[in-house]
Formats: C-alpha cells, structure tokens, sequence
C-alpha cells in the first residue's frame, strides 16, 4: 500500500521519546494507511508498529471500521483506489496504488473493473481477457482465481448485489471465498470460489415455502445475494456462511407487516426514471426523485428515500423505516444519473448513493441502525472525479496490519 503523506521532519524525533505505550495510543486513533505510512518514518515507529500487541489491537479495532472503495476506470500502469473511512479524524481520501501489484498478472493495456472487497482482499474483473484478480493489499501480492464452472465472464456480468466476498481465516491469513448468484438453465444457483482450495463449488439453490430462517450477515448468520431485482420479481439466494445450504428467496409487496403501509405512491412497483432501487444483503433501499425545474429539465433531486427488508419466511418485503425530512435537506442535490451500493453488518445498513450531474460526480453516505433506528449522514470530501468514469465501488471491512 503506497500512502502519500508529508511530515515535519523535526517532529517525528520528538514524538518517537514518548513512552511507547502512549505512541501505540495515539497510533490507534489513525486509520491504517496513516499507520502504515508512519512505518516509513524510522525504526522506532517501525517497531512499534510491528509489536503483536499493537498488531492485535489494532485489527481488532479495523475490523469494525466501515470503509467505502472507489475506482476510477484507468488503464492498467495507472491503477488506483481511493478509500474513505469515517473514522479517519483526517476527513480525506486515501489514494491505494495498485499498478504494481497488477504489472505481474495484467497485461499491457488491459482496462478492469473494480468488483468488491473484504478485509485486505480486493476482487478486479479484466474487460478483455475476462478474468478475475485478487489483490491482497497489504501482502502486495495478487493471484488469478480460476474461471468458474460458467466459463470466463465479462464485467458487465458482475452483480454487485449477487456476490459476497466472505474471508476464509484469521486477518492477515489471505485466505477468502467468493460467492456469487446465478440463474442457470432458469433455476438459481450458487457459485463460491474457496482460495484455500482455490477450485468452485456448484450448488443448486432449494425452493422453500413458509420456513422460517434467521437473517444476519457474513460469518455471523446468513449470507444474502440478490440475483433478479424487477418490478414483477425479485429472487434473492440466502445461504449459511460455513454450510451453505443456498435457499431461494422470492420477497414481494402482497403480504403484511408493513405497519399498515403499501409502498407510497406503490413504490415498490413503480420502476420510472424518478424511482431508484439499490439492493444488498436483503434488504432494498428506494430512492425517490423530483423533477427539476423548466431551466434543469435533465436534472432531478432526492424527495424520499425509504428502507425494505425481506422478511423471515421470505415472502414479503417488509417496511423499516424512511428518512427523516430534515435529512433529506442535507442531501439534496441536483443529479442527472443516480446509483448506488448497500451493506448490512453489524446491525447497520450502510448505503453510498452516487450522483453524476453535467460531468461532475458525488457520493452520499448514509447509514441506518435498526436497533436505536437512528439515521446518520456521513459528509465525504471531494473524491475529484469530474470528467472520469466510475469503474467500481464497494463497501468494505476494515483493512488489517
């Protein structure tokens, strides 16, 4: 991981006579990549930083850190990520090269999109060869997963809301696997790639009707990968972390628990221009939209924005809750091109809404905890973006030394 960071040359001398166990302190309230690049400062530093305990504190700390990836769409030698945590007291992007831990495997030339993350694992799709890249971030190293049981894939196959990067070990172990949802011959399938085996597992998803299933995210309950999302269908796959055991989730608006509520205005169903869905870990946030006025014909602004959930047979979509109104100002921006991702962990569904308006790009943050339903706005700086193209985003775990 390659950070650009400026220091005072006088001020790392003093810093580094402080008791050590008041630099590790004040070295854990910095985002990894901060500490990572004081690693480069002096040996001191190095050897604090290298410590088991510090090591072992701070993983435990990163592994609750939500992180948000962008990439933009480059060509190969000038491969970059940009990584924003809220947790960094620096409010900024970091900017991850990533050119050379490629050059090995990437040919020259080649264009690839970013796909999804977990960890220090980061999965890329190559637009010409179709092949899919693991790059391990902080072992700078990258390995080829083998195509699977489908054959080579191009990028425009990749659902972001069918396909789960889950790790295989303890952090720091670059094991992972890889799971992604597919409709095979009209029946839903799941795929998972295990890098410790590094071969795929087929596995036909099991019809089920009435059964009531726990609902979680990751390691901890169930895993959910959303393979058709449509105005008239929605089949989600649901499977265990460690058995699997895909089952096939068919959630619609016909059943209750809504809290006496249809979809306003039957959002659900509406799938206009002004009517934004983004799907993730079983849930699905809808994203309301006005018209601009008679000089932005082409521009409109976020009027609404409400959570759903699959409930526990499966069956329905379930209301969670809407945005409050004075949130809603806080946001409101003219766009001309919206999407976005969806997270569940921990509790917290996590979403980035991404706006293009006339070239220039902005992200929304917003999060939801479902047990204080409360709503938070993230701010994120300027990502610099205008005149790229956005070639991937993900949230992600926290990254470990």
């Amino acid at each position: 991981m390659e950070e650009h960071l400026s220091y005072n040359s006088s001020n790392p001398l003093g810093f580094c006579l402080l008791p050590s166990e008041l630099i590790q302190s004040i070295l854990l309230n910095l985002a990894l990549p901060e500490i990572v690049g004081l690693k480069l400062v002096n040996k001191t530093l190095a050897t604090v930083i290298s410590d088991q305990t510090f090591v072992r504190e701070c993983n435990t700390r990163s592994s609750s850190a939500a992180w948000l990836f962008v990439f933009k769409k480059r060509w190969s030698k000038d491969a970059m990520l940009m990584g924003f945590t809220d947790r960094s007291a620096s409010n900024r992007w970091f900017k991850i090269s990533i050119a050379k831990i490629l050059e090995p495997v990437v040919p020259p030339g080649e264009v690839f999109y970013f796909l999804t993350a977990s960890g220090n694992i980061f999965l890329f799709a190559c637009n010409r060869d179709k092949e899919v890249m693991a790059v391990d971030l902080m072992a700078k190293t990258v390995k080829k997963v083998p195509p699977s049981p489908l054959g080579p894939r191009g990028t425009s196959s990749w659902r972001r809301s069918g396909m789960k990067l889950v790790p295989g070990g303890p952090p720091g172990s670059g094991r992972f696997r890889f799971l992604f949802a597919e409709l095979v011959e009209d029946r839903p399938t799941l795929f998972v790639y295990d890098s410790e085996t590094d071969d795929w597992k087929r596995m036909e998803a099991e019809e089920t009707e009435g059964r009531s299933r726990s609902r979680g995210e990751g390691l901890d309950g169930r895993i959910f990968l959303h393979l058709v999302n449509g105005p008239g269908s929605n089949v989600i796959i649901s499977c265990g972390s460690e058995s699997l055991s895909p089952l096939v989730l068919r959630p619609g608006f016909s059943g209750g628990g809504n809290q006496g509520r249809e979809p306003n205005g039957r959002l659900g169903w509406d799938y206009s221009a002004n009517l934004i869905h983004v799907y993730g870990d079983g849930h699905m946030m809808i994203v309301k939209s006005s018209d601009g006025d008679a000089a932005r014909k082409r521009t409109r602004f976020l009027e609404r924005i409400e959570i759903w959930g699959s409930s526990e047979d499966g069956r329905n979509w379930e209301f969670v809750s809407e945005i409050p109104r004075s949130l809603v100002g806080q946001i409101e921006k003219p766009y001309g091109v919206l999407m976005g991702c969806l997270e569940e962990r921990g509790g917290i569904i996590r979403a980035c809404l991404v706006s293009n308006c006339e070239g220039a790009w902005d992200m929304i943050w917003l999060s939801y905890d479902k047990a204080r339903g409360h709503w938070a706005y993230v701010p994120i700086p300027d990502s610099k973006m205008t005149g790229s193209n956005l070639a991937g985003i993900s949230f992600s775990t926290g990254l470990n030394l």
